[in-house]
């Protein structure tokens, strides 16, 4: 099959060590580039009219990206408006010197390219400083975006306990307690000393370490990072500090800034994502273990619609509550619906699912990840979008105002320039909600029965496994760890992989290398917990139902018929690596190891963001194996190249694993857990 290199031409299959090698080649002419889109453009105007704000491509299917999904990626060929899928092949020539993160653009002498024949950028800068620092800067942003969702969200757990409100999971407001050594007061005294602990310590600066690490972090884990000069500061000022380090004319040394990356993975991980999961737990409810519906199919015309997205689901859980109540209910049937319902879309629908044993009145189920949301509103079965946070697309936007969707934002890190703003304001939560469902109901008036429905009704499965979490899943094994770990001592669960993060429509297309990993891996007995958007299409493909047994080896297989699982186990959002974290801790320490010990390996197959790139910091801090289906925009610095893939190992017994390839992908981890498993002596 052809293969597009570097330079945007046509060549033959590409083995996976030469297609990284390819990422290391200096872009062509931009110049001849720019003439060739002058050329096109009068031609690509043949084939688009632009109407009412969005391209409706009148040969609609015959350039969307591939999809593992397949109903999915026929059903979006078949939509009359453009969608990100359409647009990744007018998106397919890259700038070679991005590829590789030597393209600095940081002051007017810029931007500096380096290339073979320019070794130093204007500043004297090398390729080596140049992609140090822009990796440090997106994992700065990256960390930014989780620090920002857990600031949030503790936040939120304050004002409940002063309030007095609703506190839903008291069992994981104790663990919380015993686990910083809270004295026990009532519940409400406990939240706000909870809360307030975790706000200190974001708000420390970054010279005074933080308090918790050491009680949230796996002791073996702790001193390495003290022999590394890693244990982050406050948290806040860790992300400034970082961004600092990588401005004009500072920082110069690439290890240094390498890492104040594993400081800043330290401070996501233990607070941005492990945190963040259990302050909900305490709010919103515990994960239990159930069958759920997942797909378009969860869609139901006869109720008015919403379409969550974003991280931040604490944000919205009074509406959530509001919806179900009885004048509520009494408004939609007014306006000829049965009721409310909400519809989940990236991480903060995985989010809700997780917990939607306590939500079954109000939630639909998990619809799909974030390049599924474009598709979940062509439906025309959503009425309105409720976003505070990423992954809300931009390209929504244009197809909400083509289906006359209302677009409401909570939070204005998100805010989309055609949605009305209302900011999460705990004191007139009441006022709010209502304001925000009379404006809901007003958009469903407008529009349904004027814009059509296309709903894929058969799509996904009614059945997928979730609310799996470190407490459900040790629940279901008995209350402790040892079935597992008898397993996987005795060779029936080979070892165990973290399929994590994000979605993206490269790589393969839509979750295809996601999927193809995972089938690779489950095929040879080692057991998958995914967590993130990924978890989204490897549901919606049917690999988290315990019919998915079939497609596991033979002892993988045994195991999850003698339980009724799946070889796929779903742990929710992106967030939730936090829990992987909190489950691999758990693990060593009934084994009696450090974490680069155990037959355990990471996959960010199809990682999209820099909050990805700041989630790989914590898993190499933790020093796991991580696999990622292409390289972050660094193969222009051998020497971070070399550090990230081979010299990480000797820092913190993590590396970097780079295959696009699922099938030699998953050969390299089992190898990796091969040899994990022999110095084990299993």
């Amino acid at each position: 099959m052809p293969v597009r290199t570097w330079g945007g031409k046509r060549g033959r299959e590409k083995s996976p060590l030469q297609k990284i090698r390819n990422r290391a080649v200096f872009g062509g002419s931009l110049w001849s580039f720019d003439r060739r889109l002058q050329k096109d453009a009068s031609v690509l105007l043949k084939y688009f009219d632009y109407k009412g704000g969005i391209f409706m491509n009148q040969c609609y299917g015959c350039n969307t990206c591939q999809s593992a999904d397949k109903p999915l990626e026929s059903y979006i060929r078949s939509l009359p408006m453009q969608t990100s899928h359409h647009r990744v092949e007018d998106q397919s020539v890259k700038c070679g010197f991005g590829l590789q993160g030597v393209c600095c653009r940081l002051c007017s002498n810029g931007p500096c390219r380096i290339t073979p024949d320019a070794g130093r950028g204007i500043c004297g800068a090398t390729a080596d400083v140049i992609v140090a620092r822009n990796f440090l800067r997106a994992v700065a942003s990256g960390s930014g975006c989780y620090i920002h969702v857990v600031e949030n969200t503790a936040l939120n757990l304050k004002n409940t306990a002063l309030a007095k409100g609703v506190i839903k999971g008291e069992k994981a407001l104790a663990h919380l307690c015993e686990l910083f050594g809270i004295e026990q007061g009532d519940k409400y005294e406990n939240a706000l000393a909870v809360a307030q602990k975790v706000l200190d310590d974001l708000y420390k600066p970054e010279y005074q370490k933080m308090e918790l690490v050491e009680k949230l972090a796996y002791a073996p884990r702790y001193k390495k990072w003290q022999e590394l000069n890693i244990l982050p500061g406050g948290s806040n000022a860790e992300i400034v500090k970082g961004v600092v380090k990588c401005s004009t004319n500072l920082n110069s040394d690439p290890v240094d800034m390498l890492l104040t990356c594993l400081k800043l993975g330290i401070s996501t991980g233990l607070y941005g994502l492990t945190l963040t999961n259990l302050l909900n737990d305490v709010m919103l409810g515990e994960p239990e273990i159930r069958p759920a519906p997942v797909g378009l199919g969860v869609i139901d015309p006869d109720y008015i619609n919403i379409m969550i997205t974003g991280h931040q689901h604490s944000t919205f859980s009074y509406l959530q509550d509001r919806l179900i109540e009885p004048d509520v209910v009494e408004k939609a049937k007014a306006a000829g619906a049965k009721g409310f319902k909400l519809v989940g879309c990236t991480c903060v629908g995985q989010d809700l699912q997780l917990r939607g044993a306590h939500y079954t009145e109000v939630f639909d189920g998990h619809a799909g990840n974030n390049y599924t949301s474009e598709a979940v509103l062509a439906t025309g079965g959503i009425d309105a979008v409720l976003s505070e946070f990423n992954c809300t697309l931009p390209g929504i936007e244009p197809i909400c105002d083509e289906l006359k969707i209302k677009q409401i934002c909570l939070d204005d890190v998100a805010k989309k320039a055609n949605a009305e703003y209302r900011p999460f304001v705990f004191e007139t939560r009441k006022e709010d909600s209502d304001a925000i469902i009379d404006a809901i109901i007003e958009a469903y008036k407008a529009r349904r029965g004027v814009v059509p429905l296309n709903l894929l009704p058969g799509h996904g499965n009614k059945n997928t496994i979730t609310g799996v979490s470190e407490v459900s899943l040790k629940q279901f094994l008995g209350g402790n760890w040892k079935p597992l770990i008898d397993l996987i001592v005795a060779g029936d669960i080979k070892g165990v992989a973290g399929v994590v993060g994000c979605s993206n429509l490269t790589f393969g297309g839509h979750d295809v290398l996601t999927v193809e990993l995972t089938k690779e891996l489950i095929k040879r007995d080692i057991i998958v917990l995914s967590a993130g958007c990924s978890s989204g299409g490897l549901e919606n493909c049917g690999l988290m139902t315990p019919e998915a047994a079939e497609l596991a080896g033979p002892k993988l297989k045994a195991v999850c018929k003698k339980l009724g699982i799946p070889p796929v186990l779903n742990f929710g959002p992106c967030l939730a690596i936090g829990r992987l974290e909190i489950v691999a801790t758990e693990l060593a320490q009934a084994i009696g190891v450090d974490l680069p010990q155990l037959p355990l390996v990471l996959s960010a197959p199809q990682w999209l963001e820099e909050q990805a790139l700041a989630d790989g910091a914590f898993g190499l801090a933790l020093g796991l194996p991580l696999h990622l289906g292409e390289p972050p925009f660094i193969t222009g610095s051998k020497l971070v190249t070399k550090v990230l893939t081979e010299d990480m190992k000797s820092l913190t017994g993590g590396q970097v694993v780079i295959d696009p390839d699922g099938q030699s992908a998953a050969e390299r981890l089992e190898k990796i857990i091969l040899e994990k498993r022999a110095g084990l002596n299993i």
